[in-house]
């Protein structure tokens, strides 16, 4: 793996990463993490002598994002990943590996003592596994460096710590000097979609294109702000919601939001000739209005039956077996019954906010549409809001208030995006679906 020579921001940011703790943040793709991988590795090699530590969310995506474009970087007799063991051998020194997904976290670096550590996507982080790094980084001499799309403005990153920085390298390039009260010996360096002059202009304008709302503002212009307002921002019924369907080639999924007291959700996703995704069908039991409560064994019966209604491709006659059944996480027990009925469901993919990310995209560059008779899911996608009580505790997260559409359309389409991506129209796959 070839890097193109540092220019600019990029060059500063490693003349200047020299604090205790090194901070790049800012939009996507905009060579932030190039840059820290490069003074990382500076640090590996020239740094004082001790145990040092990698991160990120889970040790999966430190390897995928950081550890592989190493091994491109440096070569297989540089960096040597022990797959299994939490380890890596880079420059000959053994680099421990954690991920940081949960509270639980903190436990598994107590007692380490730390000569310098590497973290990638910091905002992931429980606040409480951050506080104990650095209580870790207790050899002379020791620093951390990192990186982070931003999140929102009163995320703990940014509250009680990168507020408190004692440099800045400015979106304008600009370097500032706090003179603050209570400062941390912390460097934070910001940059956007140009500070990373290898990027294609066609690549640039799809990401814009993409990222839209909340997604737009942090993505491509790294501000750090609350997540506010209508979640699916872009959502337009007139463009969004059709009255006949395209001939379908391919039934990707069924979605399944799962409900006892509130609604049971089901919807069917196809892959129209138009090489545009459509939400072709739903269906719902709402016990509240029914009257009656149905158990696991009547739930997948009538999801069955349903089923039959659907229309195969390119034929009169009814009834589909999706390539897919995306059955609720929370709903395990529904996923068994299933199962029993000879229907292998997989759980969805929970990830609320790269779900969101995902149908945001789809929704903004119009590949994704909806049959006007999935009327549910039409009139909540609408009102799907983020909660304002989440957000001034520095979290994002929707109102748990009707979002039973959304949350199954979120699972058919997020956990089945290596099946339909590559099916999409050239040059309108979602850039958040393209990383490996």
């Amino acid at each position: 793996m070839t890097v193109a020579p540092l220019v600019g921001k990029q060059t500063e940011s490693l003349r200047l990463a020299t604090a205790r703790g090194n901070l790049w943040e800012g939009a996507v793709r905009s060579s932030k993490t190039v840059c820290s991988i490069l003074r990382w590795l500076q640090f590996v090699r020239q740094g004082p002598p001790g145990p040092l530590m990698m991160v990120g969310k889970t040790e999966r995506t430190l390897k995928r994002n950081i550890i592989d474009p190493i091994t491109a970087m440096v070569g297989k007799q540089r960096c040597r990943y022990r797959a299994g063991v939490g380890e890596v051998e880079l420059f000959g020194r053994t680099i421990y590996l954690a991920g940081a997904n949960d509270e639980r976290a903190a436990e598994k670096i107590k007692g380490l003592t730390l000569a310098g550590a590497y973290l990638d996507e910091v905002t992931t982080y429980p606040q409480s596994f951050f506080a104990m790094l650095l209580t870790r980084l207790s050899v002379e001499g020791a620093q951390w460096f990192g990186t982070t799309n931003p999140a929102g403005s009163n995320h703990w990153l940014m509250r009680d710590y990168l507020s408190r920085a004692a440099l800045h390298l400015t979106r304008d390039g600009e370097t500032l000097r706090s003179q603050a009260d209570n400062l941390l010996d912390l460097h934070r360096f910001f940059f956007k979609l140009e500070d990373n002059p290898n990027l294609p202009a066609a690549y640039v304008a799809q990401v814009k294109a993409e990222n839209v709302g909340l997604f737009y503002r942090r993505n491509v212009l790294g501000e750090w702000v609350l997540a506010e307002g209508a979640v699916y921002s872009m959502w337009d019924e007139t463009r969004h919601v059709v009255d006949e369907l395209p001939p379908i080639d391919r039934w990707l999924a069924a979605g399944v939001d799962y409900g006892t007291t509130n609604p049971f959700h089901a919807g069917v996703v196809g892959l129209g000739e138009d090489r545009r995704l459509y939400l072709t069908r739903e269906w719902r039991w709402d016990s509240r209005r029914e009257h009656r409560q149905l158990s696991d064994v009547e739930y997948s019966a009538s999801l069955r039956e349903w089923l039959s209604t659907v229309p195969r491709p390119g034929e009169t006659r009814r009834g589909v077996q999706p390539e897919y059944v995306i059955a609720d996480p929370s709903a395990a027990s529904f996923r068994v019954q299933l199962r029993r009925d000879g229907i292998s469901a997989r759980l969805g993919d929970n990830a609320v906010i790269d779900g969101i990310r995902t149908v945001s995209s789809l929704l903004a560059l119009d590949v994704l549409r909806m049959h006007s008779s999935c009327v549910d899911v039409i009139r909540e996608i609408g009102s799907y809001s983020w909660d304002d009580k989440a957000s001034e505790r520095g979290e994002d997260a929707p109102l748990k208030v009707d979002d039973h559409g959304p949350d199954m359309l979120r699972y058919a389409l997020h956990t089945t995006r290596t099946a339909w991506r590559n099916a999409l129209p050239a040059g309108l796959t979602p850039g958040c679906l393209t990383a490996p």
